[in-house]
């Protein structure tokens, strides 16, 4: 695995102001809304000006899409990589949800802002590529992770469910694009519903619901594809 040591001063240098103005931001997100926290106060932390804050993030907002774009690597480097390596595709997707379970009860204000910023969205975010300098900063301890892809869960959902569904792991009348919108559902809906009562708990409710959802698509009839 490369390490950041190996790439050139300037993107080094860049991709740890960013990782780091962004890790500033989850610090303070826990006591404060996104509209709340000082742009001055992340410059601050990694001793940049507060006109230099604007090269990396145009605006504010952007925090939580790099967010969510170097989380989802994180997710699929945990889903598809770690040790040791998951045994089926189903066992791939319930790791996402213990990952996300995890970030939920550590960043619940985080995850507040990113669900709130998902319910306004109504097309995806522009984003840019992940350098690899970035990837070596954010994450110098998941070996792998500079291969990955970085896409969000609408295109590792579908893909593990199909999978799951070759392999026998799910049904051959499994509608993957049904089940994708089940399973998203419980992602975001777990942790909108608990946000106020105790994020803590998602870990175990996505464990839980997750069950009744296997139970669920081995169960059902077979419906009717709808028209796509």
């Amino acid at each position: 695995m490369p390490t950041l040591d190996d790439l050139p001063l300037r993107p080094r240098k860049f991709a740890l102001t960013k990782v780091g103005l962004l890790n500033a931001a989850i610090e303070r997100l826990d006591d404060c809304s996104l509209e709340e926290l000082q742009v001055r106060e992340l410059c601050r932390a990694v001793d940049i000006s507060e006109a230099s804050f604007f090269n990396y993030f145009p605006k504010k907002t952007d925090l939580l899409v790099y967010f969510v774009q170097l989380w989802t690597l994180d997710v699929a480097w945990h889903a598809l990589l770690s040790e040791p390596r998951p045994s089926s595709s189903r066992e791939a997707l319930e790791r996402i949800f213990e990952f996300s379970g995890k970030q939920a009860a550590e960043h619940p204000g985080v995850m507040a802002e990113v669900l709130a910023a998902q319910a306004r969205l109504t097309e995806p975010p522009a984003q840019g590529e992940l350098t690899l300098a970035e990837r070596l900063a954010a994450f110098p301890d998941r070996p792998g992770i500079e291969t990955l892809e970085a896409r969000g869960l609408d295109s590792l959902f579908p893909e593990l469910l199909a999978q799951a569904v070759k392999r026998g792991e799910l049904p051959k009348k499994t509608d993957v694009r049904a089940a994708f919108l089940g399973l998203t559902a419980i992602f975001f809906g777990v942790p909108t519903v608990l946000r106020r009562i105790d994020p803590r708990a998602v870990a175990g409710a996505y464990r839980e619901q997750l069950a009744i959802y296997w139970a669920g698509l081995t169960a059902a009839p077979t419906f009717p594809r709808r028209a796509r």
